[in-house]
């Protein structure tokens, strides 16, 4: 777990960090989440530092800003994501803010500026609104609002902490994480936030619910007897199975656009490894086998093609695959850590967040590894492009 040091700083960053390992919907599964990390000063200036490989020394995590887990529009015109590009410590401004930008990188906009973190953005189908996370009244909750930061409206209140899921493809119902009853379950409200619905409701942990593309089904990981599986049921909450039921931790359902695969990741070879399965589980097919961990997949629009991070060559990489497993490709080179992969609607563009030079920002790269080009930097006002 991560192990706090120094004041609200460290507090914000492991309840981010909890978070986003347990999101989906393009939540960016950050690669120092369990690890342990600290506040450093040397020289007069304050430095995040982290252990990002178990039993390897303590590195420099951040000279912020911290840019996380690119969201598409549906449209595929911009780019929502969340970043703390605003930290200052002398201030105990800590905060963490929702930002919106072009999909080329210009007309970036901070759309929420409050005291406490707000995160974890997600489109409504309309393209008008966003679904979001918030601390700001104190306590973890969901908000809404337009595309400008305007009509900010707060969808829970309760004890706890909640955070949004996903939207359904008619955006009329949110599903989302809570604590509120001890342990974490997954609920479901009308987008205005009423008419709220417990999910799941097991003694242990349930995690990442998702709505197929056509709404029938929602797929969810749950924790059985300290292991992970994959679970679904139909909208309606009826007819709910256990579609993996193997030892070991099947976790990270994502659908395909057909409503009738998950990708999901697998410890069933002793590594995580990235699987697909139709929902009866009558054709599972294994995608990666590496002897390292590979990890968050995400699908292209046609489902036809998958991203996913892999740390095979000794590093968190961008790579793609044919779902049928063939046609592996390595997209990204650099020594940095890459996480939270995401597809443009239109399937041509892939974002996703990297921890280069001491920073991470969003970046967007071809499927082919073409057109790598870097959209956030608060060094420079427009985006800069690169080879990778």
């Amino acid at each position: 777990m991560t192990l706090l040091a120094s004041g609200r700083v460290l507090v914000l960053i492991a309840l981010v960090l909890l978070i986003a390992s347990t999101m989906a919907c393009g939540e960016d599964d950050e690669s120092p989440a369990n690890r342990m990390a600290f506040i450093s000063r040397k020289n007069g200036d304050y430095t995040i530092r982290l252990q990002l490989e178990e039993g390897k020394p303590f590195e420099l995590a951040t000279v912020l800003p911290w840019d996380s887990s690119p969201i598409w529009s549906p449209g595929g015109s911009q780019i929502a994501f969340y970043s703390d590009r605003m930290f200052n410590l002398t201030n105990a401004d800590d905060d963490v803010d929702i930002y919106l930008m072009q999909a080329d990188g210009t007309g970036l906009t901070q759309l929420t500026d409050l005291a406490g973190a707000d995160a974890f953005p997600l489109w409504f189908p309309d393209g008008e609104r966003l679904a979001f996370y918030s601390q700001r009244d104190g306590n973890g909750e969901i908000y809404s609002m337009a595309t400008n930061g305007s009509d900010i409206r707060r969808l829970t209140n309760r004890e706890g902490v909640d955070f949004p899921y996903a939207i359904s493809a008619d955006g009329s119902k949110i599903l989302y994480g809570s604590n509120r009853n001890g342990n974490f379950d997954i609920f479901m409200m009308d987008s205005d936030g009423s008419n709220e619905r417990q999910v799941t409701d097991g003694s242990e942990d349930e995690f990442r619910p998702s709505w197929s593309p056509d709404g029938r089904r929602i797929a969810y990981e749950a924790e059985r007897n300290g292991e992970f599986d994959i679970w679904v049921m139909d909208q309606d909450l009826s007819n709910r199975a256990n579609i993996t039921v193997r030892p070991l931790n099947d976790t990270d359902p994502r659908w395909a656009s057909d409503s009738n695969r998950l990708a999901f990741i697998s410890e069933r070879e002793k590594s995580p490894e990235v699987f697909v399965t139709d929902v009866g589980y009558s054709d599972l097919v294994q995608v990666t086998d590496s002897a390292r961990e590979d990890k968050t997949p995400a699908w292209a629009p046609d489902g036809t093609r998958l991203s996913f991070i892999s740390r095979r060559d000794l590093n968190s990489e961008l790579y793609v695959a044919n779902a049928d497993g063939t046609g592996q490709r390595r997209l990204t080179t650099d020594e940095g850590v890459e996480a939270g992969p995401a597809w443009s609607p239109d399937g041509s563009t892939i974002a996703f967040s990297s921890f280069r030079n001491g920073r991470r920002d969003i970046y967007v790269i071809s499927p082919d590894g073409t057109s790598f080009t870097r959209l956030t930097n608060d060094e420079e006002p427009a985006a800069a492009s690169s080879t990778e």
